[in-house]
């Protein structure tokens, strides 16, 4: 009787164990795709130039210490799963990224890449899209191992997904270089009808790997962030060309995904996000930055020179700066941008916003 107890209370705490690693139903996990703006941590396992894992990258982070983000402090991500009541995704090259920390989901993103594979290349070993989708099936490979194929799925299905692609493919492609070869190779319209194309192939291989919830941020007012005014202004008004490229890429990326909800019908959302706009607003004067031209970390005019490094000019307030660096927004701005995927007007977020897919999501 006494072995007969004992094998029956080891039987119990093995199916304990394996309940232990399923799917609680109120969870949804996140997976992020794309470049620097949403990068946190890729990088800095990859030997490449493109990393944020020197001070004073990192400085108003919880430990104060750079951690591989573009930021001061949080990141786009970051804030998403701070608003969603999730944990914060860790690097997919983290070897944090095991057992009960796979159901979070993962961040696949890296910084330098963009949708053409040539974007980037003096940036040498980044995790280029293409790249990141196949580890997106291994992490779902070693997810079914973790909690069986089926609940692997329905994880993935019901995930939240956010992909960031674009910028770089204009200001580290097209306009790196005077007579780069894409530059050559196309004309700006047809160069933006080439990069929508392929972009279009990576939604819908992101379709074929189980996403459903897809949040697409468009560029961001690429002719007037700190290091494209230190490079092409005089006067400190936006670079006309680079306008002009985010003014041809964003309505098409905006028909494409609106293209694709009607195809693929009711089970999958694409969603897109307005970047330039609220971009704009924070340019204004929005929510109390007393600059947008300047960056709080960096030298030479607009602090957009080079790289944001100990040795670089930094603002003693980070909350009164809309850029970070000469790139990448602060985390106030940061802020500012989720706070708009949440609770944002059709303006902002076509064609719904957040918190009316996550509404949506908790009925069915």
């Amino acid at each position: 009787m006494e072995s007969f107890m004992t094998l029956f209370i080891s039987l119990l705490e093995i199916l304990l164990a394996l309940g232990s690693w399923t799917v609680p139903s109120e969870a949804k996990a996140f997976f992020v795709f794309g470049d620097s703006l949403v990068d946190n941590g890729n990088n800095n396992f990859l030997a490449t130039t493109a990393r944020a894992d020197s001070p004073p990258y990192g400085i108003d982070y919880p430990t104060h210490r750079p951690t591989g983000r573009f930021s001061n402090g949080l990141n786009i991500p970051d804030i998403i799963s701070e608003q969603i009541g999730a944990e914060t995704t860790l690097p997919y090259l983290s070897p944090e990224l095991r057992g009960e920390r796979l159901l979070v989901g993962a961040n696949f993103a890296s910084a330098g890449i963009g949708i053409l594979n040539d974007t980037g290349i003096q940036f040498f070993n980044i995790i280029r899209i293409n790249k990141q989708l196949e580890y997106f099936q291994q992490y779902q490979r070693r997810l079914s191992s973790l909690i069986g194929p089926v609940q692997s799925q329905h994880l993935v299905n019901g995930a939240l997904v956010l992909i960031t692609l674009g910028g770089n493919d204009f200001v580290n492609n097209y306009y790196l270089v005077p007579y780069s070869a894409r530059s050559r190779e196309f004309s700006l319209p047809d160069y933006v009808q080439y990069l929508i194309s392929e972009y279009k192939k990576i939604l819908a291989r992101l379709y074929e790997l189980g996403a459903r919830r897809v949040l697409v941020t468009g560029t961001g007012p690429l002719g007037c962030v700190p290091a494209e005014l230190a490079l092409r202004s005089r006067t400190g008004d936006c670079d006309p060309e680079l306008e002009r490229a985010g003014d041809l890429f964003n309505p098409q990326l905006v028909q494409l995904l609106a293209d694709l909800n009607r195809q693929i019908g009711a089970d999958v959302i694409y969603i897109y996000y307005f970047f330039n706009y609220i971009s704009f607003k924070i340019k204004d004067n929005f929510a109390g930055f007393v600059t947008s031209k300047i960056a709080c970390c960096g030298q030479g005019p607009y602090n957009g020179i080079g790289l944001c490094t100990v040795a670089s000019n930094l603002c003693p307030n980070r909350d009164i700066y809309a850029f970070w660096d000469g790139f990448h927004p602060s985390e106030k701005a940061n802020r500012i941008i989720v706070s708009q995927f949440m609770t944002g007007s059709v303006e902002y977020m076509n064609p719904m916003n957040l918190s009316t897919i996550l509404a949506m999501d908790e009925k069915a």
